[in-house]
């Protein structure tokens, strides 16, 4: 692949719903370019773009996929991204990166949730798009349905470029409707000609949302377009140019990836209105913290951030960049501004799925991946040490959705946490915890199949088999009555003995931590031994005496007792301390705790009313709801934790995956006497 000045770069990311279409349409891009000698067909497994066993065996995207192709003396750098709400985090990876994105949308589907999503990404991050109606080739696909939901859904800033010229099921070409001409095609020679004969009124309507899309970037143009006066050709190229630039206007292509028609306009289209590296501005910080602007100048010092990692045993470590500034060179030394430490650089690749073209270089505007890389992680900035710049942090969502995860094989405890850590570097929406209370590994992503993508890793790529279960719930145990009880523990066994004897009255308290007094009178119990009692009182809330879960709220009044002058000890009153909290908590009314956390939840206002039901139904209690300024609704809840380890998945289901949502602890509630029964019982047995 050639050097291309930084004006001649296009960064461009494919962005919609699973299954719109978006590796097919990568596949035709790269065949219609010349990048590939054949066209990649998903069930064949065969496509540049999903080359992970994992992605060839679902048919589908896990990860997001480089791949730079050369059309017209242009270098276009393409991003294949999932489209499933599971892979977020590769989404937000990839728009990092990108300059641009092309939206796919199916002819058939139409507008689909994915397609909200990726437009509400977009627009907060204030990158530029393009749309790409795919599909046209199936018999159920509506162009003019989906034009209009388009532009119910996002607006006047629709601009529809092309009408596609069908015989039958099969796509003849295109009618440009900027300069009124068709685009036909012998081979791989265009011919263009006079727009077909009665396909007037099927163009009026498109015709007319690009007039009205570009009347809204200019002044002049929109006197003109309301005094009826026609566009030239130019004016409208330019207000297309100008438009999509500055995210006014959102120029609409179409074709068929798998037929690799339209795939030619397409990149022309990128060619033409999306602007190159060097028209980009990246904010950033110096090393004194200030911001400072980053313009695209590959003879500047290096700005450069890494923005996605591949830690694959079999592929080995690969860091992706993107530079900004400056030019990243092989063999030399750069600046990790986040770990405050020197990285070397051996080789440069462009990656174009998995296949490694070694470059002696990555110019300001260009995107590669340099293998090998010791410390430097997803979001680092690499820069010249004397020029330091830090951008950033790239923002990835909480995971939700957790499960317990327990080896199949005894001794692989160590190997789990080792993979899945490799896979953390890789994947920012995974976490692991060990729960040193339930003495469980929890796993959590961002949803089910989230999960079942990792473990299936596990086994493919580290030969590690799970099991996966529901987490426990750390439960507490309390008491509702004050008491008084006796611990004596006595024991003689030649030489000295040991005795510990303490009275303590054991009653509720506010509390989460134990709150100890002393009232003996007339050294009954000596000073030394208090620390030893309280010491001892600790020690035994770590198990109550219902379930053996942790004890909270409680107040001891140590008020009496006796000691021995020789048996008596630190241990022995440890012991008796223990004594008196089995005795005084069986009689205190003890019962169950459960965890009851704030629920967040972000969905549509028509959705409102399944998801209270859905909330009511775990045991849920409303506090409110607030309308938001673009529509949506956001309900406030109190919920027990123990009923919540399926809501990700049945809010998705309820929203179409448009809800969102955060819960984080908030207290301990006295449990419903059916859930503390189930739970004594699971524990009791557990302990059998």
């Amino acid at each position: 692949m050639k050097d291309y000045p930084v004006a001649k770069l296009r960064n461009i990311v494919l962005l919609g719903h699973g299954r719109a279409g978006k590796t097919s349409l990568a596949e035709a891009l790269l065949f219609a370019s010349g990048a590939t000698d054949r066209l990649g067909n998903i069930a064949s497994g065969n496509t540049v773009s999903d080359y992970d066993p994992e992605e060839i065996k679902r048919l589908c995207s896990i990860s997001a996929s480089t791949l730079p192709l050369e059309w017209r003396e242009v270098k276009i750098n393409l991003i294949d991204t999932p489209g499933y709400f599971d892979f977020v985090g590769e989404q937000i990876e990839a728009l990092s990166a990108a300059d641009c994105a092309v939206l796919v949308i199916s002819g058939k589907s139409g507008v689909s949730v994915g397609a909200e999503k990726a437009w509400a990404m977009c627009a907060k991050k204030g990158i530029p798009m393009m749309i790409f109606i795919n599909k046209l080739d199936d018999e159920k696909s509506d162009y003019q349905k989906v034009l209009t939901e388009l532009k119910d859904t996002f607006g006047k800033c629709i601009a529809p470029c092309l009408v596609p010229i069908k015989n039958g099921e099969k796509i003849d070409g295109f009618v440009n409707v900027v300069d009124m001409t068709s685009r036909r095609w012998e081979g791989d020679k265009r011919i263009d000609g006079p727009v077909p004969d009665g396909m007037d009124d099927e163009i009026a309507p498109v015709r007319e949302m690009i007039m009205e899309a570009v009347a809204e970037t200019d002044d002049e143009l929109m006197t003109k377009y309301f005094d009826g006066i026609e566009f030239t050709p130019e004016e409208i190229y330019d207000g297309l140019k100008y438009g999509t630039r500055n995210r006014q206007i959102v120029p609409v292509l179409c074709g068929s990836a798998i037929k690799n028609q339209g795939t030619q306009l397409l990149m022309d289209a990128i060619m033409k209105y999306t602007a190159g590296p060097h028209k980009v501005t990246k904010l950033a910080e110096n090393a004194a913290g200030e911001p400072v602007e980053i313009e695209c100048e590959p003879d500047a010092p290096l700005a450069a951030q890494c923005f996605k990692t591949i830690a694959d045993p079999f592929i080995g470590r690969l860091s992706f960049v993107r530079v900004y500034r400056g030019t990243l060179t092989k063999d030399t030394t750069v600046y990790n501004a986040n770990k405050k430490a020197e990285e070397k650089i051996g080789r440069i690749y462009m990656m174009r799925g998995k296949k490694q073209i070694e470059v002696d270089k990555l110019i300001a505007g260009d995107i590669g991946a340099i293998p090998k890389l010791t410390i430097t992680a997803t979001g680092d900035s690499l820069c010249d040490k004397a020029n330091q710049v830090l951008f950033e942090a790239l923002e990835f969502p909480e995971p939700v959705a957790s499960m317990a995860i327990m080896p199949k094989a005894k001794g692989d405890e160590e190997k789990i946490s080792a993979s899945l850590a490799k896979m953390m570097e890789e994947d920012k929406t995974i976490s692991l915890k060990h729960d040193t209370e339930t003495k469980e590994q929890i796993l959590s992503g961002v949803g089910e199949q989230h999960i079942e993508v990792i473990i299936s890793k596990l086994k493919a790529k580290y030969n590690i088999d799970v099991d996966l279960k529901e987490p426990k719930v750390p439960y507490r145990e309390t008491i509702r009555k004050a008491v008084k009880a006796e611990g004596k523990h006595k024991k003689q066994s030649g030489g000295h003995g040991q005795y510990g004897h303490v009275w303590i009255e054991f009653e509720p308290t506010d509390s989460l931590e134990l709150v100890f007094e002393e009232k003996v009178f007339g050294g009954a119990v000596p000073k030394n031994f208090f620390p030893a009692v309280e010491k001892g009182l600790k020690e035994s809330m770590a198990h109550g005496v219902l379930a053996g879960y942790p004890v909270v709220g409680l107040k001891a009044t140590l008020y009496d007792g006796s000691y021995h002058s020789v048996d008596s000890s630190e241990m022995a009153f440890k012991m008796a301390a223990n004594l008196a909290y089995k005795a005084g908590l069986a009689q205190a009314s003890p019962v169950l705790l459960e965890p009851i956390g704030t629920l967040t939840v972000n969905l549509p206002n028509a959705d409102m009313g399944d998801v209270m039901g859905d909330i009511n139904k775990r045991r849920g209690r409303v506090l409110g709801s607030d309308p938001q300024p673009d529509g949506t609704v956001t309900i406030t809840a109190d919920v027990p934790m123990a009923e919540m380890a399926k809501f990700s998945t049945d809010l998705r289901s309820i929203t179409q995956g448009r809800g969102s949502y955060s819960l984080v602890f908030r207290a301990y509630e006295q449990a419903p006497e059916h859930v503390a029964k189930k739970s004594i019982e699971e524990s009791a047995k557990e302990k059998e």
